[in-house]
């Protein structure tokens, strides 16, 4: 009961994303019981044309999507909401696959899931879904965040769900204000065990043995996104140039990545320190090489201010450099009179920052916005 007061009142007009799983399913009941009006929805991403095995583990983006849809069908029908199938396979295919094929052939480890939330789940799918005529007041999906309206500022803010494990914010930070105002995260105030605890008490068994859709493609296979001669053999050198081996095509390297160098040997040993699109190398080095300090970021969204309000400098802030990082003390430095770039310098090396990846900004549990890793410096 606790819960149902963070809810839409009664007889709101509630359109909720759903993929089969256990959260957007739960909170498809919270706000049915809560007494809104709910009507459920779902993407389909997966284009036919990609030949790809289909596996047992969930992914955003497969052949298995025909079963997920069909499970959320399922569950919409027996709590008895009207439910919806939506195409987005086309923008989908411009937006996020166009944008995951780009940053990996120029040596950088894109962030799909935060591309995603921000031009096609928080955009797209809500633009198609008023074009088809279904009206709604609210857009609501099974994030672990929470949203909150700041009463003098009269700005949303985005908060931490306060399951901290679960935490999803990170994935949230391109969301503007606008996207903002009409969502809600019925999941934001409670714990991914008290869903599960929540599922079974309600009887709904089948959401508690389903795998949880961690990869952004089925299988993590996502050379099928690439054609054979972007894919070039090159070389693994370390930072003094000394060629330590050939790698696979950057395609298949992440910086921190130990794994699959095929350059073993003795002593300590070699992560990716740095991909080089324009010399097809990798270069590797030992762990304290991975340590740095500082980073630009670029394509900087702000949330708990707008960017005109963004001081010179951030002291005494948090930033968080992937989805498991923990929010590490930094100071922020303004680049550019937009706030849209910025510096960012840790107070202790983080390791393993890398370029492409969603770097989210903090104040506590308030996130202040986000940007895109451009550079690391030191």
């Amino acid at each position: 009961a606790e819960l149902f007061k963070y809810l839409p009142p009664k007889g709101t007009r509630v359109l909720i994303g759903m993929s089969g799983g256990i959260d957007s399913s739960i909170s498809a009941w919270l706000l049915k019981e809560k007494g809104c009006e709910v009507i459920g929805v779902t993407m389909s991403l997966w284009d036919d044309s990609l030949n790809l095995p289909q596996t047992s583990f969930k992914a955003c983006f497969g052949p298995g999507e025909k079963e997920e849809i069909e499970t959320a069908r399922n569950f919409a029908n027996k709590i008895g909401i009207p439910f919806y199938e939506i195409s987005l396979a086309e923008e989908y295919k411009k937006y996020v696959l166009e944008y995951f094929r780009k940053e990996y052939l120029s040596g950088r480890t894109p962030n799909p899931c935060a591309r995603c939330n921000q031009k096609i789940k928080f955009g797209f799918l809500l633009d198609q879904a008023t074009k088809i005529g279904i009206s709604f007041d609210i857009f609501a999906t099974g994030h672990y965040a929470r949203v909150i309206l700041n009463p003098e500022t009269k700005r949303y803010q985005l908060w931490q769900g306060i399951d901290k494990e679960k935490d999803q914010s990170y994935f949230l930070v391109f969301l503007n204000q606008e996207q903002l105002s009409k969502v809600v995260f019925p999941l934001g105030f409670i714990t991914k065990k008290e869903t599960r605890t929540l599922a079974e008490h309600l009887g709904f068994s089948e959401l508690l043995t389903q795998a949880e859709s961690q990869d952004f493609i089925e299988g993590n296979n996502y050379e099928v996104l690439f054609n054979q001669n972007e894919v070039k053999e090159g070389e693994i050198v370390d930072e003094d140039g000394n060629i330590l081996g050939k790698h696979r095509g950057i395609i298949h390297y992440t910086i921190g990545q130990r794994r699959g160098l095929g350059i073993g040997g003795a002593g300590e040993p070699y992560y990716v320190v740095r991909i080089e699109p324009k010399t097809n190398r990798i270069v590797v080095g030992r762990k304290p090489e991975l340590m740095k300090r500082t980073m630009t970021v670029v394509d900087c969204n702000w949330i708990s201010l707008s960017e005109n309000e963004v001081p010179p400098i951030l002291d005494n802030v948090g930033c968080k450099i992937r989805i498991k990082h923990e929010i590490a003390k930094c100071k922020i430095e303004k680049l550019t009179s937009d706030a849209k770039q910025v510096k960012v310098t840790f107070d202790e090396p983080q390791s393993a920052i890398t370029p492409g990846q969603v770097a989210g900004f903090y104040d506590g549990e308030k996130v202040i916005g986000g940007g895109i890793i451009e550079r690391v410096l030191e």
